[in-house]
């Protein structure tokens, strides 16, 4: 025993552990106090509670993958569909954590859930092994992680916003580490874990400046070659899987009219309409701004946030600079490597949705980089830990005194209402949908009527019970028009709809087969 206390009292080591195993729960400990906060616990999040669709989409596409490698019926939008195999616009790479934990520990509606906290436990855990945090800094870490409530929010969530958090989390703590002692290895683990990283969301390839410096650094014409080979085929297979195996969406993902301007209608007239979007998308973000700071619009919280760490970042930066000028260490040096690659991808993030993304659906992205800018303002801050505090003071006046939006802020418990109609639903589905397992088809598709028609009003349709269809059935997220023009050619097999809407009535009229409905929801066979 005396030999082993002996060991690890040795270079801190026991101290090491400590933080290791504090950080290692620290995330979890968040879960469990804000649900107790709630009354509930983690196991009475219910995702069928909640109202963001995509989590719907997502939890079907891995249930499917896991238990016949991949969804046996389409997911798509308007009957869109991959011209290989099931997928919906998003890359299957982005849940591929969820199908490894799916095939090992089985998968229900608390696996994501479940599977996020593990997964932000892990990477706090080798984020401090990795950098060798101090004890006060992560203190620090502690407060500002409590103050942006997005970690505890999706974490309990059906969302992947976690496992990009994570992934760019350890990509910083490689970056400290590799920093520190120089490792081939390390390297490639660099290029591999970047090469993940944009084929989940395609913006973070902003990340492989990083590893392509610093292979170039010490390799020269060698790392310029690794480098090159690796951003092609980073970009070889994000291409092959957006075409091949993602599905249509009912607008572009992606504005690139700015580009096209300048081959369609000449040079002057592109960089006109250029200019004129970055101006308009500027004008509308500083809206969403006032819009977070006065009424507490999440988006426009998002925004203002990330703007705030922006301009931290800008600031520690340049001080950092002064301090380098006075003791050119290696680690003043290296600290200014990484808060200026960070400063670059946070411009980078900001150009990218204004040139591209649409406002809203783009806001959600910059969580992952205020989760980073948290990790990273953990290690890099001054004497008093001004920046810490001034983050912390924002964090909690814009996701806490704010966070007045039931739907972006409010976590999907259960009540026996709920557990009772899924029940009832689950039964249904099972009773009348019989999935071909060898085949992908639209024998296996049910259509989602993304809103439709009542007296004369549009309504959201309970989507929710289609967490209860089979295992390996898809969904297609159609638009009441689409399915009224193209009624008597659809090529799905089944419809679930409003009761009482516009679309029912012509389920009616058409003469399908009515398999089951309630006051909310009714449900077809169209062929």
């Amino acid at each position: 025993m005396k030999k082993i206390t002996e060991f690890l009292k040795k270079n801190n080591r026991y101290q090491t552990i400590l933080k290791i195993l504090a950080a290692l729960v620290f995330p979890l400990l968040l879960c469990v106090v804000f649900c107790a906060i709630k009354g509930h616990t983690i196991a009475d999040v219910f995702l069928p509670s909640g109202e963001w669709n995509d989590e719907l989409f997502y939890y079907k596409q891995v249930e499917g993958t896991i238990g016949f490698l991949y969804p046996r019926g389409y997911f798509g939008f308007n009957e869109s569909h991959a011209e290989m195999l099931s997928y919906a616009a998003w890359s299957p790479v982005l849940v591929f954590p969820w199908i490894l934990w799916g095939l090992v520990f089985g998968w229900n509606l608390l696996s994501p859930v479940i599977c996020n906290i593990v997964l932000l436990c892990v990477t706090c855990a080798l984020f401090v092994f990795l950098t060798k945090i101090k004890v006060k800094d992560m203190i620090a870490l502690g407060v500002m992680m409590i103050a942006f409530t997005p970690f505890i929010r999706y974490m309990l969530s059906g969302m992947p916003e976690i496992i990009c958090f994570c992934a760019c989390i350890l990509f910083a703590g490689l970056t400290v580490n590799y920093l520190s002692k120089e490792n081939t290895v390390k390297l490639i683990i660099f290029f591999v874990l970047t090469a993940v990283m944009t084929l989940m969301r395609p913006y973070l390839f902003l990340f492989f400046v990083m590893p392509s410096f610093l292979a170039i650094k010490k390799y020269k014409a060698k790392g310029i070659i690794a480098s090159v080979i690796s951003g092609a085929a980073t970009i070889g297979i994000y291409v092959f899987i957006k075409v091949k195996l993602s599905a249509e969406y009912f607008t572009p993902l992606y504005n690139t009219d700015w580009v096209t301007d300048f081959f369609n209608k000449g040079f002057a007239t592109g960089l006109h309409n250029l200019f004129y979007r970055i101006y308009a998308m500027c004008l509308n973000i500083v809206y969403y701004m006032k819009s977070g700071i006065d009424t507490g619009l999440c988006a426009g919280a998002i925004f203002a946030a990330f703007f705030v760490l922006f301009l931290v970042m800008i600031v520690r930066f340049i001080l950092d600079i002064n301090k380098f000028k006075k003791h050119r260490n290696e680690e003043n040096k290296n600290k200014l490597f990484v808060e200026g690659h960070f400063i670059f991808v946070l411009f980078g993030m900001f150009s990218a949705l204004v040139l591209m993304y649409k406002l809203t659906e783009g806001s959600k992205h910059f969580l992952t980089f205020l989760a980073l800018g948290v990790f990273l303002l953990a290690l890099y801050h001054g004497k008093y830990y001004i920046e810490n505090i001034v983050i912390v003071l924002a964090f909690v006046f814009f996701f806490i005194i704010k966070a007045n939006s039931p739907y972006d802020y409010e976590v999907p418990f259960t009540n026996a209402g709920i557990e009772a109609k899924t029940d009832e639903w689950q039964k249904a589905f099972a009773d009348n949908i019989k999935i071909d397992e060898d085949n992908v088809s639209f024998d296996n598709v049910v259509i989602w009527n993304f809103v439709d028609v009542k007296d004369g009003n549009s309504y959201p349709i309970k989507w929710q019970y289609l967490y209860m269809l089979p295992k390996g059935a898809g969904i297609s997220c159609c638009e009441p028009q689409y399915v009224k023009d193209n009624f008597d050619t659809l090529q799905s097999k089944y419809i679930v709809t409003l009761t009482g809407s516009e679309t029912d009535l012509l389920c009616r009229e058409k003469g399908r087969e009515l398999l089951h409905a309630d006051e909310e929801l009714s449900f077809y066979r169209l062929r």
